[in-house]
């Protein structure tokens, strides 16, 4: 694969895809690529999930890897145009429905590091999910630690990022005064307390 890469940090039922360690996941291509949120406000949890024929992988990921991953998509984008400018603007356009979770819900692991790469020939991108350790195994070998890896269109990823983007903001408002999230039964906010900072 030649190209570039950034890290940070009525049919048929689908194949599950399941964790063990040191699984190795491969949808190439993908045909469906969402994330989506389960729960109120505050309380939510964070699906990434991507889909290839029959296989149905879903992914636990924070709402602050959500934000970052549409982020990085987008700055990503901007870079293949400068190093590729023969390529046309990937779209970003998508109906709500079309970006919705596939029941079940059964997450193979959760993800830890995520990276984005591209590859020339085929003009597909790649998101690179590896699987968070242990807090006492940070030591464990890349043997152990499972990674997915999934190609999709430059057009699956913007759409991709830009719906992480949408769905994050649908959470908690933020207070003015904090900069932290609002929860629905109520807020101390430490700017408020009759302190000057």
């Amino acid at each position: 694969m030649q190209g570039i890469g950034l890290s940070f940090s009525g049919e048929a039922q689908p194949f599950l895809v399941r964790t063990m360690p040191g699984l190795r996941i491969d949808l190439n291509p993908v045909t469906h690529i969402t994330l989506g949120a389960i729960g109120e406000p505050g309380q939510r949890v964070f699906y990434l999930q991507a889909r290839s024929a029959d296989r149905l992988l879903t992914l636990l990921v924070e709402k602050q890897q959500v934000e970052m991953l549409g982020v990085s998509i987008e700055q990503f984008l901007q870079e293949l145009a400068r190093r590729f400018p023969a390529l046309s603007e990937a779209s970003w356009r998508y109906e709500e429905s079309e970006m919705a979770l596939q029941e079940p819900l059964e997450a193979a692991f959760r993800v830890g590091n995520m990276g984005l790469g591209y590859d020339e020939n085929a003009d597909v991108m790649l998101l690179v999910l590896r699987e968070q350790g242990e807090q006492d195994q940070e030591e464990a070998s890349s043997e152990e630690v499972s990674v997915a890896r999934l190609f999709a269109t430059r057009d699956q990823m913007r759409r991709l990022g830009r719906w992480g983007h949408e769905l994050a903001q649908r959470g908690r408002p933020i207070c003015g005064n904090c900069g932290q999230p609002i929860d629905p039964s109520g807020h101390f906010c430490p700017r408020r307390n009759g302190h000057k900072h």
